[in-house]
């Protein structure tokens, strides 16, 4: 993030608690992965507590998401081993909220994040009002020091809605990892049509796919990615390319051989997948909502990395023009080690010496 300040100096004894970890793959266990490997290099000492410590059941609609059951005990014993300067809630799950209990029981001060439009998910699969969830979120992050989230607009909605203590918290990529790489095209999409217009992550509800699977676009669709519509959305649209999860490289060259990266995605906070389609050189299609206006809008004044549109189609054409040198240039203004800065400085900041 440009103009993120120094590292304070001296190390610290970081402890971030996050219901979202590894084995799990997603955004945000990527950015904390990103950000801790940061943290480390920096010399901080970096303990993540997640599912993986306890007994777990399956998130219900995402069987692939373990939640912790009944953790209080444990994580209370795991936080008293490890001592912690400074402590970090990442999610709203069992842990974030058994970790808040024992800060708020302890006096501890903390920062916590906001990576998720639960409410936008939850009314999508429940019908369950929207301002209900949203009074729950408040209630969670009101505690915290610091709450941290994607992007400028994001931190706009969030005050709108009642949050205090909004911090502004970029995201990077991997420059090194997503490149433009032309050549490597992908063996499943040889002699597919040209233009390629590419999808990649979850394929469930709350990702809209069906706005981009329905469009009357030339060349070729493909979906990267794998989740519980995909077999019904395989069924509806048999032209669409599903080419299920790639990852260990395979997803970064099937970025670079994409003509277009398409989101259709109206609820997510930021789209780690829009930094990535751009570093390899892919220029994107999204609707002008919070995280791609913020990724994409402003390259308004350069050269077009993208489109932005609430005609999708139009969006997805427009891109086809984009300057794929330009879109490399722009991810690289997002660094990990800019947004790992901006965590660490929001942590000392809401520190205090309250951690004993």
């Amino acid at each position: 993030m440009p103009g993120a300040p120094a590292l304070p100096a001296g190390p610290r004894r970081i402890l971030i608690v996050s219901d979202a970890w590894a084995p799990q793959v997603n955004g945000v266990v990527r950015t904390l992965q990103a950000v801790v490997a940061e943290l480390r290099a920096a010399g901080d000492v970096v303990e993540v507590i997640g599912p993986d410590r306890f007994a777990t059941m399956p998130m219900p609609g995402y069987a692939e998401i373990r939640l912790a059951i009944a953790p209080r005990r444990r994580l209370r014993r795991l936080v008293d081993d490890f001592r912690p300067d400074a402590l970090h809630i990442a999610t709203e799950g069992p842990l974030g909220w058994a970790m808040r209990g024992l800060c708020l029981k302890r006096g501890w001060r903390f920062t916590s994040s906001f990576h998720t439009k639960f409410p936008d998910y939850v009314h999508a699969r429940t019908r369950i009002p929207k301002a209900w969830s949203w009074a729950l979120m408040r209630h969670f992050h009101r505690p915290s020091s610091g709450t941290l989230c994607a992007t400028a607009s994001l931190a706009a909605e969030l005050r709108g809605r009642g949050f205090d203590h909004v911090v502004p918290w970029s995201r990077g990529v991997d420059l090194r990892k997503f490149s433009p790489d032309p050549d490597a095209v992908p063996e499943p999409w040889e002699g597919l049509p040209r233009p390629i217009f590419l999808v990649a992550g979850r394929v469930a509800v709350e990702k809209n796919l069906e706005a981009f699977l329905a469009l009357d676009l030339p060349g070729s669709k493909v979906v990267v990615g794998d989740g519980p519509q995909r077999a019904a959305l395989a069924r509806r649209f048999p032209d669409v390319h599903f080419a299920g999860w790639r990852e260990n490289g395979r997803l970064a060259r099937s970025y670079a051989a994409a003509d277009v990266f398409v989101f259709p995605s109206r609820t997510d906070t930021f789209g780690l997948v829009l930094l990535e389609a751009l570093a390899a050189g892919t220029p994107v299609a999204a609707y002008p909502v919070t995280g791609p206006i913020d990724v994409i809008g402003p390259a308004a004044e350069g050269p077009a990395v993208g489109a932005l549109d609430e005609d999708l189609r139009r969006a997805c054409l427009a891109a086809l023009e984009a300057d794929r040198a330009a879109c490399r240039a722009h991810a690289a203004c997002f660094s990990w080690a800019a947004c790992a800065r901006r965590f660490r400085d929001s942590l000392v900041a809401a520190e205090g010496g309250s951690i004993p």
